[in-house]
């Protein structure tokens, strides 16, 4: 049985690491499920994880036609510590387990000790932004490092999945007024990792939950954050000299997503003021100026859902979520 299974929230949970590291820490042993195959439609694809501590869970697969089973599985991989190889679906043996979307799942359950060597490695390179594999057979897990690749790969004979795993995704919002607050409520919302930067603002914090509150100027929070690839910036303070600057480090230092909240009238001397302060043709191309969707309104929340949107896009290439697999 899972823990608030009956309001099934942890399914929202797209990332098992920080479940994990909570296990961790408090020296628990947890068990991984990966669905490294489908076949027909599925809601999830493969390289989607659920991870077990206890009867608490975090992921999902189906959207509860499977959960409860995979959950059973868990606990007796967490009490025996043997893998389970499970399959769900057309061609599986458990005939009374239906998939209302009438494909295949093919998942693969491990044990995860506190003290895992590969645990430990996969949470540091969380820690220091490092993109990542876990390599497992359901006994022996490796981590290292990893450049550009699929998101999954797995080998049928003998069963073995290689899962990237990048740096959590990461929005930096500068700003104080009912849109930049709205678009960094909804980020942490949404699971991202999200910096709010308010140069001057008050000493209290935002009235909700933020990874960081900072109130130093957007540049000088950037150079320590150290903007990269999964990392989204929004410039929303509408003063250039704040949301200017801001831009211009996060695109010469590889940020996934530049953007700065405006009227359209201001974009083409927001340019030449980027131009003459070292931006490239090249950068400035990918520079968004009023970002978002258009025709969703004005409405902070609109607004920011828009945006969203867009990050959440250009931080998810498809090019790197292909599966691979080898017989």
């Amino acid at each position: 049985m899972i823990d608030g299974a009956d309001w099934p929230v942890f399914g929202w949970a797209d990332d098992v690491r920080p479940a994990l590291a909570s296990a961790v820490e408090a020296g628990r042993p947890v068990a991984l499920a990966t669905l490294f195959r489908v076949e027909g439609s599925a809601p999830r694809g493969p390289g989607a994880q659920m991870l077990f501590d206890g009867g608490a869970a975090s992921g999902y697969f189906s959207g509860d036609c499977i959960e409860g089973d995979v959950a059973s599985h868990a606990a007796q991989v967490l009490a025996d510590g043997n893998p389970r190889m499970l399959h769900y679906g057309t061609g599986s043996p458990w005939i009374d387990i239906r998939l209302r979307c009438g494909g295949a799942l093919y998942i693969m359950v491990e044990r995860i000790a506190a003290n895992s060597d590969a645990a430990a490695q996969l949470l540091a390179h969380a820690r220091a932004r490092h993109a990542c594999i876990w390599s497992s057979d359901g006994t022996d897990a490796t981590v290292e490092l990893s450049g550009e690749g699929p998101l999954l790969r797995y080998r049928e004979t003998p069963l073995r999945i290689e899962r990237r795993f990048d740096p959590p995704r990461r929005i930096i919002v500068s700003g104080g007024d009912p849109g930049a607050l709205a678009l960094a409520k909804l980020a942490a919302s949404a699971q991202f990792e999200t910096i709010l930067v308010r140069p001057g603002g008050p000493e209290t914090p935002p009235p909700f939950a933020v990874s960081h509150y900072l109130r130093e100027e957007p540049a000088d929070a950037l150079a320590h954050l150290k903007p990269d690839r999964w990392t989204a910036y929004i410039g929303a303070t509408h003063e250039d000299h704040h949301d200017l600057a801001g831009c211009l480090y996060a695109l010469q230092n590889g940020a996934g997503y530049v953007g700065m909240i405006g009227a359209r009238s201001r974009a083409p001397g927001r340019l030449d003021a980027l131009a003459a302060a070292g931006a490239t043709a090249a950068e400035l191309e990918r520079l968004h100026l009023s970002p978002g969707i258009a025709g969703l309104g004005k409405a902070p929340w609109q607004v920011a859902t828009g945006i969203l949107c867009e990050v959440m896009q250009a931080l998810n290439p498809a090019s790197e979520n292909r599966i691979e697999s080898a017989a």
